[in-house]
């Protein structure tokens, strides 16, 4: 199986690289900030389980070789602004490659999801992994989907993904 992770890929502002355990408290202030999980249902009210589960799932794909996030990290600061990858995903019983992203609240509304989705579809279909890549996204989640529209994806079609109700977004190589 291809290495999904983009670790030690840059773009102008940022540098991916695998998370470590150590970025569990820097990563903890998204799940204080209910809007950061608004629109999923079934996570745990408390952000430090929430968090757990995240890293536990985090940790299992990059020893699956099932792609995996990547801490994203300010080059100018040294500092965690989000965690973003490509993710194998079943959606609907069909294996897609995801493009997942998520951005810590102080740094919202700066372009740091979509430059980060930019490099990871880059990235994808420089090395030819698939055809196409997909986007999960909650139908409520409009900021989410504002990022992936300006990926040059288009909504493909809505489904059920984890008992919630999602657009599924989707971006053809080439």
């Amino acid at each position: 199986m291809p290495n999904y992770l983009l670790e030690n890929q840059t773009t102008e502002r940022l540098l991916f690289r695998k998370i470590l355990p150590s970025d569990f408290d820097a990563w903890l202030p998204f799940y204080h900030e209910p809007k950061s999980t608004q629109y999923w249902d079934g996570l745990p009210s408390d952000p430090h389980e929430a968090c757990k589960i995240q890293f536990d799932r985090i940790f299992e794909r990059y020893e699956q070789e099932s792609g995996g996030m990547n801490a994203l990290i300010l080059k100018e600061m040294g500092q965690l602004v989000g965690i973003c990858g490509l993710l194998v995903q079943v959606v609907d019983e069909i294996e897609e490659l995801e493009i997942g992203y998520s951005v810590l609240p102080q740094f919202w509304q700066q372009g740091f999801a979509i430059e980060a989705a930019q490099k990871c579809k880059e990235f994808a279909f420089t090395h030819n992994f698939v055809p196409s890549l997909i986007s999960i996204i909650h139908v409520d989640n409009i900021p989410s989907q504002k990022v992936a529209l300006k990926n040059g994806m288009h909504l493909d079609k809505t489904t059920t993904y984890k008992n919630n109700p999602v657009h599924i977004f989707r971006v053809n190589q080439g």
